[in-house]
Parts: structure tokens; sequence; C-alpha cells
């Protein structure tokens, strides 16, 4: 029997992050393109730290180089952008081989992070800053 990826030309997972949302395909060849909205990816993500963070669902399934990437990320910021891309990815690669799952699982790549900006409350400042009080 056909997996999902024998069936299509690529795999489309998401991955969220806070404010951010990553929609990514990941295409079987050996040609490793790697673009985010467009962009390569040292442009899009400068830093060598982001594109580690990226690229760690692939060093820990050994996949490097075997997926060509595309992405298209809206909202939040850069750091929250990468992690939801490395979750989208993470939920590729175990689309394509369900025996991934385990060590990417044992890793927490395919954990979704719920943390979020708490919302204001009125009367306060902030989520729980309150004004600035005066006994007298």
């Amino acid at each position: 029997m056909a997996t999902t990826a024998e069936k299509t030309k690529y795999i489309e997972t998401v991955g969220r992050r806070k404010t951010s949302s990553a929609r990514v395909r990941l295409t079987k060849n050996t040609k490793d393109i790697f673009e985010v909205n467009g962009k390569k990816l040292h442009e899009y993500f400068p830093t060598e730290e982001l594109r580690k963070t990226i690229k760690e669902p692939f060093a820990k399934s050994s996949l490097e180089g075997a997926f060509s990437v595309t992405a298209k990320i809206i909202g939040g910021g850069i750091h929250s952008q990468a992690e939801a891309l490395r979750l989208g990815i993470a939920r590729g690669l175990q689309k394509f081989d369900g025996e991934l799952r385990k060590p990417l699982k044992a890793e927490g790549l395919l954990t979704r992070d719920p943390r979020s900006k708490e919302r204001r409350k009125f009367g306060l400042k902030k989520a729980r800053k309150a004004p600035q009080w005066s006994k007298r």
C-alpha cells in the first residue's frame, strides 16, 4: 500500500507557535531547496541559532538533504516563526514515515507549545501589572 507521500508530489502540514502560523510543503528530492516566503533560508532567518532550530527535525531523523522545503509563514516574531516552521517540518516527516514519530516525540518536536500572551484585564496596565498605588 502506498503512503500519502507516494500518492502526492509533496507533504503539506501546518505548524503554529504564539501568533505565528507556518504552512510547510516537503518535497522528496535531492536538491535541498529551503525557501521561506519566497526567500532563501539564510536571508529570512539571519542567525545560525534560528536556522539550527528549524533544521532540528532533520538532524534527529537523519534525513538532512532528503527534502526540499517551501514554507509560507505569517504572524508573530522571527523566533516564534522559526519554532512554528520546526513543528511543521516535524509533522511532515512523521507523515512521511510513521517510524520517525518515536524519536521526534522524544525530542519534543511534535508537541505544540501552548504558551501565548495573556490578555489584558481592565483596571490594569498589562495582563498583571497594576497601576501605581499610593497609601496617602
